[in-house]
């Protein structure tokens, strides 16, 4: 569950990314505002299970 937490926050966090550097309509676009809503789940994604695969 870890890894499937992980991966998919980094997946909306570069999708993000991606609609920003332009992508798809670029900021402003109604993929940069869907990607922000997925950056938004995506972020806390990462942040808690992230640790949790590593916990060196």
């Amino acid at each position: 569950m870890a890894v499937f937490l992980a991966n998919s926050g980094g997946a909306w966090d570069n999708a993000k990314k991606l609609v920003e550097d332009g992508h798809h309509g670029g900021k402003g676009s109604e993929a940069h505002e869907a990607t922000v809503i997925g950056d938004t789940v995506g972020d806390p994604f990462k942040d808690t299970a992230g640790p949790a695969i590593n916990p060196c």
